[in-house]
C-alpha cells in the first residue's frame, strides 16, 4: 500500500505517518503530540528509517516525500533542526537502490525550500554526499557558475562554501570528472585572501597534485597566480609545479633524480609524469619551430625511432596541437599549438597577429573598392 499525504491536513498526515511507522515496528506512539506538529515531526523523523528495512522502495519514497511536504510548511526558525535531522537519516541509508530513493527525496527537499532559506546549503551538502556514494554527481552538479547561482539569494558563509567545494572536489574526482574537479579546486583556492592564504596549504597542495596527475590537464600556468599556491613558493611542491608549467623533459628528469622519494611520496606516477612532460615539451617546441624533424623529436623527447609517429598521433588526439606528419621526409609540420604559458610575450604576439589581420582586411577592402567603384561610375 502506497501513501500520498500531500492532500491531508498536517495533523492527520502526522497521525498517518505515526501509525504507518508503528506498524513497521517503530517505537512511536500513534497519538498526535500535544506539543504540536514540530514535535510530531521530531518523533517521526527519529524513526523514519524503520521503513528502510522491509518496505518496498516506492512506498519508502512516498513516506519520505510525505515528510518533506510537512517540513516545508514549518517556519524556518523552527525547522532548522528538523531538516538537519532528516538529512542525517537519509545519508545513513545503505544499498544502491535505497540510496537512489534518498537521493531523489533529498533533491525534492532542496527544490522545495525557499531560495532565501539558509537551509538549502545544508541540504545540498548532504545531497552531494549521497550523490557521491551512488556515482550520480551529474544529477546534482553542473558547473561552478550554476552552483553559485543556486545560492545567489542566500550565499553561504566563506567557510561553508570552502567546505562544500572541498566535498565537491573529492566527489568529482571519484566520479572521474577531473575537468570539473579542477575548476572546483581553483574556485576553492580563490576564496582565500592574502591574509589567510597560509591556511589553504593543504588545499593548494591537493590542487597541484590533482592537476599534475590529471592526464587531461595541460594548462597549468594559472595555478601559479593563486594566492595559496604562491604561498608555497620555495617548497619542492611549488618547484615541481613550475617544472610542469614551463620547463622541458630533461629538467623534470633532473628534478626526479634529485627528489625521487618526494615525487613518489606524493603518489604521482613517474611514467605518467614522463608522458605528460613529453607532450608539454612538444608543445613548447612547436611554439618556436613550425617544422621539426623526427630526429629532433627523438633527441628532445628521448624517443626511439619507432616511437615518434605513435607519439605525434597521441599529441594530435589531444587537439592541443594542429600538425601533419610527412613520413617520407621524416618531418612534422606545425599549424598551431596551445601555449603552455600566456604572459606578456604571448600577448605581444597576439597583438602582432591581430594587427596583421587588420592590415590584410583593409587591403582587401581597398582592393574591392578599386574594382567596384569604376563599375558604379560607369553605370551612372
Amino acid at each position: 500500500m502506497y501513501f500520498v499525504f500531500i492532500d491531508l491536513a498536517l495533523d492527520d498526515q502526522a497521525q498517518e505517518l505515526r501509525a504507518y511507522l508503528k506498524g513497521l515496528g517503530a517505537e512511536i506512539s500513534t497519538e498526535k503530540s500535544p506539543k504540536g506538529i514540530e514535535d510530531d515531526l521530531h518523533k517521526i523523523i527519529g524513526v523514519c528509517d524503520t521503513c528502510f528495512k522491509d518496505a518496498p522502495e516506492p512506498e519508502i519514497e512516498s513516506v519520505l516525500n510525505g515528510i518533506v511536504s510537512m517540513l516545508v510548511t514549518i517556519p524556518l526558525e523552527r525547522a532548522e533542526n528538523l531538516v538537519l535531522a532528516f538529512c542525517e537519516k537519509l545519508t545513513k541509508a545503505t544499498g544502491q537502490h535505497l540510496k537512489m530513493v534518498t537521493l531523489r527525496v533529498m533533491w525534492l527537499l532542496f527544490q522545495s525550500l525557499d531560495e532565501t532559506s539558509p537551509m538549502r546549503y545544508h541540504v545540498y551538502f548532504h545531497l552531494v554526499q549521497i550523490a557521491r556514494s551512488v556515482d550520480q554527481m551529474k544529477y546534482v552538479f553542473k558547473d561552478v557558475i550554476h552552483l553559485k547561482s543556486q545560492f545567489a539569494t542566500c550565499p553561504p558563509s566563506n567557510e561553508q562554501m570552502q567546505k562544500l567545494l572541498r566535498l565537491l572536489h573529492e566527489a568529482l574526482l571519484a566520479s572521474k570528472n577531473s575537468e570539473q574537479a579542477s575548476k572546483v579546486m581553483v574556485e576553492l583556492l580563490g576564496t582565500y585572501t592574502t591574509e589567510n592564504a597560509s591556511q589553504a596549504r593543504e588545499d593548494a597542495q591537493r590542487c597541484i597534485l590533482a592537476a599534475l596527475a590529471d592526464p587531461k590537464t595541460f594548462l597549468l600556468d594559472p595555478l601559479l597566480a593563486l594566492k595559496p599556491v604562491r604561498f608555497l613558493e620555495g617548497e619542492l611542491i611549488h618547484d615541481l609545479l613550475s617544472v610542469f608549467v614551463s620547463e622541458k623533459l630533461l629538467v623534470y628528469q633532473q628534478f626526479y633524480q634529485n627528489h625521487k622519494e618526494f615525487v613518489n611520496g606524493l603518489g604521482l606516477n613517474h611514467e605518467q609524469n614522463m608522458k605528460k612532460m613529453r607532450l608539454l615539451t612538444f608543445m613548447q617546441l612547436a611554439e618556436d619551430n613550425p617544422e621539426m624533424t623526427f630526429q629532433k623529436l627523438q633527441e628532445e623527447l628521448q624517443l626511439k625511432p619507432e616511437e615518434v609517429e605513435p607519439f605525434v598521433i597521441d599529441v594530435l588526439k589531444t587537439r592541443l596541437v594542429r600538425a601533419r606528419m610527412d613520413q617520407s621526409a621524416q618531418k612534422v609540420h606545425i599549424s598551431s599549438t596551445m601555449h603552455r604559458t600566456f604572459g606578456q610575450p604571448q600577448w605581444l604576439q597576439l597583438r602582432d597577429i591581430l594587427q596583421t589581420w587588420k592590415q590584410n582586411v583593409v587591403g582587401v577592402q581597398e582592393g574591392m573598392s578599386a574594382i567596384v567603384k569604376p563599375k558604379i561610375e560607369a553605370k551612372k
